[in-house]
């Protein structure tokens, strides 16, 4: 069993609004920070943090974009209606922008002094899971807090290979823990040649990482409420991240 709250989150500018779900018992339980995907806090990544925190971890599903306004920013039938996606992205495209690496930074700050003061929560550092936009923003995370996060595992990311001077590639050489990289198929935002320049950096910066393509599976294949799911991608998705779990937590 698994309980499931609401919480505040106070950063530099505000509150963030999130979810809390731990395990029954008094802890304490190593904690795992769940970056979402642009669709957002709702049901589908709730269920997916239930899964973590019912296999014995403290998590917190914070809005990453909380400065927009509380969760949810999206309507459900937005997520399996092709006609309605551009319009979708149209008004999810600023707010991905607008997430700056600085603001990445001080609300990852922000969310890990708040489960540093929860009593159920395990001393030591944290591990973040990240899904499309939520694994970009949660290696520059990582990137900006190595000493505070002992891993990412990230699904399905696109944009960590850019041109621009501040691409989240190029600074991999502050990590000290351990990455996991889910690459979907034939991703535009994540390219073959993309997948090459990361580990070629990750080799040159000595960082301990996997790097996976994931044959077959689309963009978003982990999210059951849009139509790119796949349940056998899924499944290897899970299996992969107890993996990386258990080592970043000694366990």
């Amino acid at each position: 069993m698994v309980r499931t709250t609401t919480v505040d989150v106070p950063v530099g500018d505000g509150v963030a609004d999130a979810y809390l779900v731990r395990p029954d018992g008094d802890g304490p339980f190593p904690a795992v920070l769940v970056f979402m995907d642009a669709f957002g806090p709702r049901p589908r990544l709730v269920e997916m943090a239930g899964r973590l925190a019912a296999d014995g971890h403290l998590v917190l599903l914070p809005n990453l974009f909380h400065r927009a306004g509380r969760a949810p920013l999206v309507e459900l039938s937005e997520l399996g209606d092709p006609a309605r996606r551009g319009a979708l992205f149209a008004r999810l495209t600023p707010l991905m922008r607008a997430l700056t690496p600085d603001l990445v930074a001080a609300d990852t700050a922000a969310y890990l002094d708040f489960l540093a003061t929860r009593p159920e929560v395990a001393p030591g550092p944290a591990a973040i899971v990240g899904y499309c936009m939520g694994g970009m923003n949660g290696l520059r995370a990582i990137e900006a807090h190595p000493d505070r996060v002992a891993a990412l595992a990230s699904f399905h990311a696109g944009r960590l290979v850019t041109d621009a001077p501040d691409s989240p590639h190029l600074g991999v050489g502050a990590v000290t823990g351990e990455l996991y990289f889910a690459h979907a198929d034939h991703d535009p935002a994540m390219t073959t040649d993309d997948i090459a320049t990361l580990e070629k950096a990750l080799d040159a910066a000595g960082v301990r990482y996997r790097s996976e393509r994931y044959d077959g599976a689309r963009h978003g294949f982990t999210m059951a409420d849009t139509p790119v799911y796949d349940e056998a991608a899924t499944e290897r998705h899970w299996a992969a991240l107890s993996d990386l779990l258990a080592r970043a937590f000694g366990r």
